[in-house]
């Protein structure tokens, strides 16, 4: 669990499990130590003068019982998280010096320690936090070693060993139950991925319907007004550029909604760059942006849907040159990997993209653009993902931004 987290389920489930270890470590502890100091002594040979427990003897319980306060306390106040580190700090505080206490000084041989220690060890997994884990494993078995380096009596050895073994058994069930966890937040955040996206598509697809057959009216009447006026009208051209790029997010939103089916023929990726910069050549003039390409050869024909990876490369193109404004350089590196694979780079010296932004982008309607829809990027990714394929983004603030494309040269169905 997150003991950052302040989410109501993550809070309740620790409360569960601190209740379930309050009850445990009290039981076991006052059962073993009452049935060790208190019972076992009447069945054996020993003779007691009243006291049957050294070292703190009975004031060993005040403590014990004022940490089960201090943990109602923290339950009272909604904070199960701090619980668990109290008791195991404050135990072994106690543990060190009733032992100290009882042996410093003395040629008593060591024979010491509470069950509850065994406790401490194998309930920790259920915690499912590492930082706990390793403070209680390295704090008894470290807390045996100093006792019996401070006594000079290798008998706190054995415990240590012992506490050595069941940390290591103790580890391996974390580990698992963090795998466990893992799996089923993966599995849950595929899920919610699915249901977003179903829910934008669906939505994508009423938009798309209703806005496309207007669209198509008004490019046909501009461009017939164009037509009649093709002197001294500066906007028309405006106009129909605008229109497009409507028309490019209703696109976007289509594929959302209905995927296209993918087409899968042998195309060569140099005509598809080459196709995509000439698209993007204009617009990267007037920014001032320049684009160098290098190709690794030879390169092998790609296995695949070039409409498709021509609309991909079209929106990674127009975002890098995008991202410069007062112009800039781009660099596109196409080489194969090891026989298999297509490896596409982008390089752009643009403003670049946050840490934090860079794991949001491909989300619906997520973008750093102030004109993005964010769909272009969702679309990019999701076609690639048709392919086999895989997105990287890379980025630095104020040194640009890198995104690598790596396809499969044969696809595999």
């Amino acid at each position: 669990m997150k003991e950052s987290s302040n989410s109501p389920k993550l809070i309740f489930e620790e409360k569960k499990a601190i209740k379930l270890f309050l009850w445990l470590f009290n039981v076991i502890f006052f059962s073993f130590d009452i049935f060790y100091y208190y019972i076992l002594p009447l069945y054996s040979h020993k003779n007691f003068n009243g006291n049957q427990r050294d070292g703190l003897g009975g004031w060993l319980y005040l403590p014990i019982i004022g940490l089960l306060l201090i943990a109602f306390y923290f339950l009272k106040k909604g904070n199960p998280y701090l619980i668990k580190y109290i008791y195991i700090f404050s135990y072994l505080c106690i543990d060190i010096v009733d032992n100290l206490v009882r042996y410093l000084g003395t040629t008593e041989q060591f024979a010491s320690g509470n069950v509850v220690e065994i406790l401490f060890i194998l309930f920790s997994p259920i915690f499912v936090n590492k930082k706990y884990f390793w403070t209680v494993a390295v704090g008894l078995i470290s807390k045996d070693v100093i006792i019996g380096l401070v006594l000079h009596d290798f008998y706190p050895f054995f415990p240590a060993l012992v506490l050595l073994i069941l940390s290591i058994i103790a580890y391996i069930l974390l580990t698992r139950f963090n795998s466990y966890i893992n799996s089923l937040t993966h599995v849950y955040e595929e899920l919610y991925q699915k249901e977003k996206l179903a829910v934008v598509g669906q939505m994508a697809t009423a938009i798309g319907h209703e806005i496309r057959n207007p669209l198509s009216s008004l490019k046909g009447f501009t461009q017939l007004q164009q037509e009649r006026n093709p002197v001294g009208n500066e906007y028309y051209p405006i106009m129909i550029q605008e229109i497009d790029r409507i028309n490019s997010i209703v696109d976007d939103l289509m594929y959302l909604g209905i995927p296209k089916e993918m087409k899968f023929e042998k195309a060569g990726i140099e005509e598809v760059i080459a196709y995509t910069l000439s698209i993007t050549q204009q617009q990267a003039e007037r920014q001032g942006v320049a684009v160098e390409t290098t190709m690794v050869g030879p390169l092998p024909p790609l296995d695949c849907d070039e409409k498709q990876l021509k609309q991909v490369f079209l929106n990674l193109i127009k975002n890098a040159i995008e991202s410069m404004p007062e112009g800039g350089r781009i660099q596109v590196l196409v080489k194969v990997i090891e026989g298999q694979n297509m490896n596409v780079s982008i390089q752009d010296e643009g403003y670049g993209i946050s840490d934090e932004n860079i794991l949001n982008l491909g989300e619906p309607f997520f973008t750093t653009k102030k004109d993005g829809t964010g769909l272009g990027l969702m679309v990019s990714n999701q076609i690639i993902k048709d392919h086999s394929g895989e997105l990287k983004i890379e980025s630095e603030i104020g040194k640009g931004t890198k995104v690598n494309v790596s396809l499969p040269i044969s696809h595999k169905n």
